[in-house]
């Protein structure tokens, strides 16, 4: 399958109603829009966000859309419908665009996307929001980074010359439709990303494709030893990280999904159970990966940011 065709599907199921249409600062139905605010500079290119602010009733909360569709990130990609619901209750979101496959793999998005909660949360009064109350939710690989930073964040880097970067990256909820999960038991135990790279995620070899920099030679190495690459899959699997302080986390999927499937839903489910964490799985009968009502279920990531990010009083039920 070609690239262009990847990019077609990948931002179909972040988009799933079409491009946005809305321009920096134009007026939302619930709110503002501020375009390309630059959160990193990556080998001389800028990372970006859209940053939506509610127009009533900001609630000092803020929430994170990971833009991502098969590692693709764009900005075409961003629609406001994926978080309108999450403006009309008065959440702030940042809707942050990583560097994107082909150019780049996981393991590399990923720090984009840590490096995004960081210069959320220093710059946090500028945005009227809680720094210690952040939620994060995304689609697909979307929620694949989304997981990964609930259960991966970190502290930051007391000596590092950026301030930023001396903040946590770690959020407070997440929530994430049909996300992989455990990349080294990929649609049951055993079968790793390498058989699945063969079969459905063949057209996702590129982010997939690990490489490291050889400092001699000054250019980036592509990875081929297997053994290396099964224990970086592991490092980018959510499970891996699961621990009992882990954030409260939402996960919806479709039981007949055949590209990520069901499993990898049922595994990290039943990992957050056993660490104690916090969790909550929805099925959708019958759905593959994504439906066409989806966005309606963003109603039940709300609900979940109203519960666990301190909205809702604590005696009320998830």
């Amino acid at each position: 399958m070609s690239y262009r065709w990847v990019v077609k599907w990948s931002l179909l199921v972040i988009a799933l109603l079409g491009p946005s249409g809305a321009r920096a600062e134009d007026e939302m139905p619930a709110g503002t829009r501020t375009e390309d605010v630059i959160y990193a500079r990556k080998y001389g290119t800028a990372l970006t966000m859209d940053v939506f602010t509610p127009k009533h009733g900001a609630n000092g909360l803020g929430v994170i859309f990971v833009v991502s569709g098969g590692w693709v990130s764009s900005h075409e990609g961003i629609n406001p419908a994926w978080h309108a619901e999450l403006l009309k209750r008065g959440y702030t979101v940042f809707c942050v665009v990583h560097g994107s496959q082909p150019l780049y793999t996981v393991p590399e998005i990923l720090e984009d996307m840590y490096r995004s909660a960081r210069f959320i949360r220093f710059h946090a009064a500028r945005y009227g929001i809680d720094p210690d109350r952040i939620g994060v939710f995304g689609c697909s690989a979307g929620g694949h980074l989304s997981l990964m930073m609930g259960v991966a964040g970190q502290a930051g880097d007391p000596a590092a010359k950026d301030p930023v970067d001396r903040l946590s990256s770690r959020v407070q909820a997440v929530a994430a439709f049909c996300p992989p999960t455990d990349l080294l038991n990929y649609g049951q135990p055993g079968r790793d990303f390498l058989q699945a790279l063969h079969e459905e995620l063949a057209p996702f070899h590129t982010p997939l494709d690990f490489r490291e920099f050889d400092p001699k030679a000054k250019r980036f190495r592509l990875i081929q030893e297997k053994d290396r690459r099964r224990e970086i899959a592991r490092q980018i699997s959510p499970i891996t990280h699961v621990t009992r302080d882990d954030p409260p986390t939402l996960i919806i999927h479709g039981d007949a999904d055949k590209l990520v499937w069901f499993q990898q839903a049922e595994v990290m489910i039943a990992r957050l159970t056993e660490a104690g964490v916090v969790n909550k799985l929805v099925v959708k009968p019958g759905a593959g990966h994504g439906w066409p009502d989806l966005l309606k279920d963003v109603v039940l990531v709300a609900d979940w940011f109203d519960r666990h990010l301190g909205r809702l009083p604590a005696s009320q039920p998830s």
